[in-house]
């Protein structure tokens, strides 16, 4: 039976969960120990959380166990996933090489990252943001660039993903959930909700992040693909043990989503939409599809429901736990907080911002 959480805020519970998200936002940049191991420090404010908030149940447990092995009722997920496309690429690493720089050496480096992104962002929503992801990394990590463009790139282009892949149900959970609520009336949603009502805001952000990464990235890319050789570097047991991780983070934010309900229930979903629009940027830290469960309903406006799924898109992109592909691209590419967080966070807060003009300005 799952826990009932307290009609009214209990102090020691709201002292406790502010600790945690404190913890899990200055942490990872101070401790090196805890910048060096993520999941297992995620994991851990997950437990804690959940703890705090005495919601401990059966079902729970199981959730956290198979959200990273399964979607919905499929059994494939995003272990699988990140494991099966580490092992193609693995064995196969010399001809997918081969093609990625040679797509590099004709299109140039402003042709191939403005249509790498707006491609991969367009194709989460059909594909899923998992697999596009793993493909993103993998592709980012074969290209002869310095450490610092690759950081560039892949933070841009999981901005696009993340936004491309909720104009669907099929491309992540926000969206799945989304559809799930608002299924009955007065909006009946269906397959195409998503796009029909958030196209006109996901789709040229797609592009503004495609041309973002071309001009500040792609243009300066030094892509000497002419007898080039990448240096592959992953062993069997470094693949296995990136999928493990990734089995890991994502079970630590399914706790973490569980353990942070009493302070949406009790505080975030009360707070006005101009507001809650970037009260939401804590979707940097915590699963979007949990803060999607939590704040929309079917007596909400449109505009309303607009502006709460535009927040969370945008905002999981500027850390490494917000969203799924940041968390791929973060495994595979190395990239900790710090190197993440210098690209992330000020694009994320500018992106947000024109976001808000553009939702409740004009």
């Amino acid at each position: 039976m799952t826990p009932l959480i307290s009609p009214v805020p209990v102090p020691g519970i709201v002292v406790g969960l502010a600790a945690i998200a404190l913890a899990a936002l200055i942490l990872p940049f101070t401790v090196r120990k805890i910048e060096e191991n993520l999941e297992p420090f995620f994991l851990v404010m997950g437990v804690l959380a959940v703890t705090i908030s005495g919601l401990w149940h059966g079902r729970l447990i199981l959730e956290a166990l198979r959200a990273p092995v399964m979607i919905g009722r499929l059994p494939v997920g995003l272990f699988q996933v990140v494991l099966v496309v580490g092992l193609v690429v693995h064995y196969y690493n010399v001809a997918f090489t081969r093609v990625v720089l040679k797509a590099a050496h004709r299109l140039g480096g402003f042709w191939f990252v403005f249509l790498l992104i707006v491609f991969m962002g367009l194709l989460s929503s059909v594909i899923s943001v998992i697999l596009t992801a793993c493909l993103l990394a993998e592709i980012v990590s074969s290209l002869p660039a310095s450490k610092e463009h690759k950081v560039q790139l892949i933070v841009i282009a999981c901005f696009g993903a993340g936004l491309g892949a909720c104009l669907t149900p099929l491309g992540e959970p926000l969206s799945t959930i989304l559809v799930a609520k608002l299924a009955g009336p007065p909006y009946f949603a269906g397959f195409f909700f998503p796009l029909k009502h958030f196209g006109w805001y996901l789709i040229p952000g797609v592009v503004a992040f495609a041309l973002l990464g071309a001009f500040w990235v792609g243009r300066h890319m030094a892509l000497r693909t002419e007898g080039h050789v990448h240096e592959y570097k992953e062993t069997l047991v470094s693949v296995v043990l990136r999928a493990a991780k990734v089995y890991v983070f994502v079970a630590a934010l399914v706790l973490l989503g569980e353990g942070f309900r009493p302070l949406i229930a009790w505080y975030i979903v009360k707070i006005p939409s101009p507001l809650l629009y970037w009260f939401n940027s804590i979707s940097a830290v915590l699963d979007n599809a949990t803060l999607t469960a939590m704040e929309v309903g079917p007596a909400m406006s449109l505009p309303q429901i607009v502006g709460i799924v535009m927040g969370l898109s945008v905002a999981g992109g500027m850390l490494i736990p917000g969203n799924i592909p940041n968390i791929v691209a973060a495994c595979r590419l190395r990239i900790n907080m710090k190197q993440w967080a210098r690209v992330g966070v000020p694009l994320g807060l500018l992106v947000m911002a024109a976001y808000f003009v553009v939702l409740y300005v004009f």
